[in-house]
């Protein structure tokens, strides 16, 4: 590893961002993590190594909280100052899980960062690339804690939502 190495710990688990069309069924579907081939592959990332760990496959919608626990526990066993995290989730229930996680953990030695998507990765008009790699790129400045990453937006968690309407995620006031 080069002295200058920023090293980043990915936790996929599924939503939107990681949907993929069948084209044999017309179907849009979590199938896996493709982050690897579909977005971190095509950025240039001088210095920086990603591991990515797929932890589950789920439309955010089907989550429970015995899911929340998985994510939250894979966060708790890597926060030791290591790694910053990124966490793709979907964005139905993105704000539930992330606060389920920071009232866990509370104090995390590192940033950890969710972000997810309004349109799937493999369509033109994709948000995935930008949010994927803004969140990247934020863990390299912000200070330990939980945060939410979206559309050219940093929010700390708790107190953000999803808004509907304007598709995208703003702060509680």
């Amino acid at each position: 590893m080069q002295k200058n190495a920023h090293e980043i710990l990915v936790f996929a688990t599924g939503g939107t961002i990681e949907k993929t069309y069948n084209e044999f069924d017309g179907s849009l579907e979590n199938r896996g993590t493709s982050i690897k081939n579909r977005i971190l592959s095509k950025l240039r990332l001088p210095e920086t190594f990603i591991e990515v760990r797929p932890l589950m496959s789920k439309d955010s919608l089907y989550m429970t909280d015995d899911d929340r626990k998985v994510i939250c526990q894979n966060i708790k066993e890597n926060t030791d100052g290591q790694k910053p995290i990124v966490v793709l989730h979907g964005t139905d229930t993105m704000t539930v899980t992330a606060e389920y996680c920071q009232q866990q953990i509370q104090s995390p030695k590192v940033p950890v960062v969710f972000t997810g998507a309004m349109i799937p990765m493999g369509f033109e008009d994709s948000d995935a690339t930008q949010n994927v790699t803004e969140a990247l790129y934020a863990t390299r400045f912000l200070p330990p804690g939980f945060y939410i990453s979206f559309h050219n937006q940093i929010f700390e968690v708790p107190n953000v939502r999803k808004n509907k309407e304007k598709s995208t995620f703003e702060k509680l006031r």
